[in-house]
């Protein structure tokens, strides 16, 4: 069967038509997806035209004929400009620069923080339950990880890991929570008795800076962004406020569920953000007593939606609660033990994610 490197090193000759640099080396070549006999693949080019898209669609075809690949699915993008940022994020980045050493390094150009947003289309597929099980995986991978719960009005990130403890105040930045070894702000610290938020767009927008201006981080080589379903003002604000974040799209297997999320897919690559992966969760049910598996919300959607926005499926998560006690120390109502089936699921999702980032 073909591979992935296989392909990547069958491109390795291919150029940039106007800028004559190797499409791989500057990884210009993107969400390459191997499946049967078919390609699927995301490439910018500096300049977009039918006859360079033709050219370069022949090459690739020529050059992947040898590995038996038949079919070659090809989605061609703009390279951004030098800054790799438009406009709107330009003006971002010079505002941070403007407000000297005292702003946190997450946004800065230098930033060595990965950022990995979690999306889905619409709620109730479990997409904070993703979030904070995949944090916690990459925390037992030894990676330094942060959590943003950006659901401002759902918040539940905190109740999820069961996390009791307040950020504290230090030097007028606050230092966020922690549990699994996973950094964690949240609206849901500062809201009394679970009360409601009725704000407005902007007040939503102001909290989201705070997330990040007003939180002494320290060092993340991962933060996890809890974005609320669909595609409003917050998501957007995200999309904009971060140039360089990956996504990770939250579907169940139904396929209504699937077409919805491809919504928050579209939204991530019209603002230039990659797609490294789609998570297909409450996948089936399995018997305790005989492991028989039951696929109560159909079958598909996940793959299906992976296809669609040329990507990868990243894990078929099953549907259940993890089996925690509260008399444990470590309990939290959402997360998975790293020895339970689910667990380990989530820990091989955490090395695809990881091994894309290298």
């Amino acid at each position: 069967m073909t591979t992935k490197e296989q392909v990547v090193e069958a491109l390795v000759q291919l150029r940039d038509p106007q800028l004559n640099q190797s499409l791989v080396e500057h990884n210009q070549i993107r969400d390459i997806l191997v499946k049967d006999k078919k390609v699927n693949m995301t490439l910018q080019l500096s300049l977009l035209n039918d006859d360079i898209q033709a050219t370069i669609r022949n090459q690739i075809e020529e050059a992947l004929k040898p590995l038996g690949i038949e079919e070659c699915h090809l989605r061609f993008r703009e390279l951004p400009k030098e800054s790799g940022l438009d406009e709107m994020q330009q003006r971002r980045q010079a505002e941070l620069k403007s407000q000297g050493q005292g702003m946190p390094a997450l946004l800065s150009p230098d930033s060595k923080t990965q950022f990995v947003a979690v999306a889905s289309g619409k709620g109730g597929v479990g997409k904070s339950t993703v979030t904070v099980n995949l944090a916690v995986a990459l925390a037992r991978r030894g990676k330094k990880v942060g959590i943003m719960d950006c659901d401002i009005y759902g918040f539940s990130v905190p109740d999820m890991m069961a996390i009791d403890e307040q950020p504290e105040l230090v030097e007028e930045r606050l230092i966020p929570s922690s549990k699994f070894g996973v950094k964690v702000i949240s609206m849901g610290f500062f809201v009394q008795d679970n009360a409601p938020v009725i704000w407005r767009g902007p007040m939503l927008g102001k909290m989201l800076k705070n997330f990040f201006n007003e939180v002494n981080w320290g060092e993340i080589e991962y933060m996890l962004l809890d974005l609320p379903p669909g595609t409003g003002d917050i998501a957007l604000d995200i999309h904009q406020m971060i140039p360089n974040s990956k996504e990770v799209i939250v579907t169940t297997p139904h396929a209504t569920a699937a077409f919805v999320a491809a919504r928050a897919g579209a939204m991530a690559l019209h603002t230039n953000h990659d797609i490294i992966g789609v998570v297909e969760n409450m996948s089936y049910y399995e018997c305790g007593s005989c492991g028989e598996k039951d696929y109560v919300f159909g079958r598909g959607g996940g793959a299906k939606l992976a296809e669609e926005l040329h990507t990868e499926l990243l894990a078929q998560i099953p549907l259940g609660a993890p089996d925690n006690h509260q008399s444990e120390a470590d309990y939290a109502p959402s997360i998975y033990k790293e020895q339970s089936a689910t667990g380990q699921t989530y820990l091989e999702m955490a090395d695809k994610i990881i091994a894309k980032f290298n």
